[in-house]
């Protein structure tokens, strides 16, 4: 029976190889571009409640925490917690911090209620049901709220397998290697992610493209660039077509609507629909 991956074995490895690298650096650049944003618009007078799901050592989160917002971090790998824990000592923000060892599928169970702000990111290529979990995630996001999605991309990963001439690995699926222990285990479709989240009636409010041409570059031998303008033009192309659906990630935020349609709304629109008919 397939289980979510937990990182136990491979935590410390994990946390280096994501964020102590220009990859980590490109995608915590654009990624917290979004989330200012998203803090802008929530607009919120006293301080949020947010929920990092799956959130790791939680790089995202500390700094959302660094501004006076309350966190609630959840992993299933305990390895992870411990060295997140230590992060969050060293940058002063126990305080602004609640960790809880537990699945995402059961976080429920450990916030009294639904919360303003849910980070969901790189998670979802690594669960056995992913949009399931997502669908879940969705009712603990208070009326207003936002959920912040970022995915590994299937289109990235079908592109680089593409170019890299990965043909026959193609058309057997693109099953996971196993040799290859920090490559997620799937990608996941775009349409998919949309979806669930417009039918569950949240807002999307923006998408972000998460490394759009970095990872395709032949670092070795081509061009005369220094990271600085890597970085620049991730920047620049992150958020336009056909730039954005080619990211190895994908980072989609949506709002929870504050109410459901009034019933007089709901009455004007019926009424409106007659008279179509």
């Amino acid at each position: 029976m397939k289980k979510d991956r937990n990182f136990d074995d491979l935590a410390k490895k994990f946390a280096e190889n994501i964020y102590g690298t220009a990859k980590g650096q490109i995608r915590q650049t654009v990624v917290w571009q979004d989330i200012e944003y998203i803090l802008e618009q929530l607009n919120a007078a006293s301080p949020l409640q947010v929920l990092d799901a799956g959130g790791g050592i939680g790089q995202i989160s500390q700094k959302i925490a660094a501004l006076g917002h309350q966190v609630t971090l959840c992993d299933l790998s305990s390895e992870m917690l411990t060295l997140a824990e230590q992060e969050i000592a060293k940058n002063g923000l126990v305080e602004q911090y609640r960790l809880v060892h537990s699945p995402i599928q059961e976080i429920s169970e450990h916030i009294p209620a639904p919360v303003d702000l849910i980070l969901f990111h790189a998670v979802m290529e690594w669960l056995v049901d992913p949009i399931t979990t997502l669908m879940g995630l969705l009712d603990n996001v208070k009326p207003g709220g936002v959920i912040s999605v970022m995915f590994y991309n299937y289109n990235g990963l079908l592109f680089k397998n593409l170019i890299c001439g990965n043909l026959t690995h193609i058309e057997q699926g693109m099953p996971h290697r196993k040799r290859f222990k920090l490559q997620p285990q799937q990608g996941i479709k775009p349409d998919e992610v949309y979806q669930c989240l417009t039918e569950a009636g949240f807002d999307i409010m923006g998408k972000t493209g998460v490394r759009t041409f970095h990872d395709y570059m032949h670092h070795d031998r081509m061009g005369d660039y220094s990271f600085e303008q890597v970085l620049d033009m991730e920047q620049k192309l992150c958020r336009q077509e056909p730039f954005l659906s080619l990211g190895r990630y994908i980072h989609v935020y949506a709002r929870k609507p504050l109410t459901e349609a009034t019933p007089t709304l709901m009455a004007n629109l019926n009424h409106s629909n007659k008279d179509k008919g």
